[in-house]
């Protein structure tokens, strides 16, 4: 893909249901490359913090590829740059990523339905190592273990909740148990847990990693048992010692987001 175009710098937006990665992209090997890495809360970020980052990313004209998977979050986002766009020196133009945006096919019965982050991961996993099966485990506000065949096709996979969805609900669904924190990041405490905080962060944390580990075995032998495993998501450190072999590639779903630049942004040079 071209990074840059008609002198717009290409900037990609991944809008979860916790955080809004933003990222710069350049033109790099196999995926396109990112930089400039910049968070942003899904509910409550400040315009003036993602004002400050263009600014700082790309003083001129940009265009912005954004995937979602919380409608809510994007509309706030793209209001923002709507606002930036129109009180600033500069033009912001922004485009929604699809699924047909991104070379890669999906072997499943409502593709349609299929979140935009995951097509975007295997299509990154897909476009880095050709010709090779791949198992994408992405772990996020939810944990998701996805199945890319040989010849990079998207196959479906699994989803379970993350550590701090689960945590959450049962402190929710119960009357009695509290919500405990920090689960993100923190390798859970060794068993026995001898407070009710540490059994809920052992049965989190080493439950999670036991899924997922047990989902990767099963996907691995659907593909033949030699598929890559690749590891992507904020919450990554929970399960990466479950997952020895792994391929660590933390901006995975934004180098799927920059891949579809060409398509998204310049329909006409594929048509032409």
């Amino acid at each position: 893909m071209n990074a840059a175009r008609g002198g717009e710098a290409v900037l990609v937006a991944d809008v979860g249901n916790t955080r809004i990665k933003l990222a710069c992209v350049a033109a790099g090997g196999r995926l396109p490359a990112v930089s400039r890495r910049q968070d942003l809360p899904s509910r409550d970020f400040h315009p003036l913090n993602l004002e400050r980052w263009l600014a700082a990313a790309a003083p001129g004209p940009v265009a912005l590829l954004v995937a979602a998977v919380n409608e809510a979050a994007a509309a706030r986002l793209e209001a923002a740059l709507a606002e930036i766009s129109a009180s600033g020196p500069r033009a912001v133009r922004k485009r929604r990523v699809d699924r047909e945006h991104l070379p890669i096919r999906l072997q499943v019965e409502a593709p349609e339905r299929v979140g935009i982050d995951r097509v975007c991961a295997a299509a990154a996993a897909a476009a880095e190592r050709p010709g090779r099966p791949a198992v994408v485990v992405n772990c996020g506000t939810a944990t998701t273990v996805d199945m890319v065949s040989a010849a990079g096709d998207f196959l479906g996979g699994a989803i379970l909740p993350g550590p701090t969805l689960l945590a959450r609900a049962l402190a929710e669904g119960t009357s009695r148990l509290p919500e405990v924190a920090a689960l993100d990041t923190a390798p859970p405490p060794p068993m026995p847990g001898r407070s009710t905080q540490q059994a809920i962060a052992v049965g989190i944390g080493w439950g999670m990693r036991g899924a997922v580990a047990r989902l990767v075995a099963e996907a691995r032998a659907g593909l033949g048992g030699e598929a890559d495993v690749i590891l992507t998501g904020g919450s990554a450190g929970v399960v990466r010692d479950a997952l020895p072999a792994a391929i660590l590639m933390p901006d995975l779903v934004l180098a799927g987001i920059a891949l579809a630049a060409d398509r998204a942004l310049w329909p006409a040079r594929d048509s032409g």
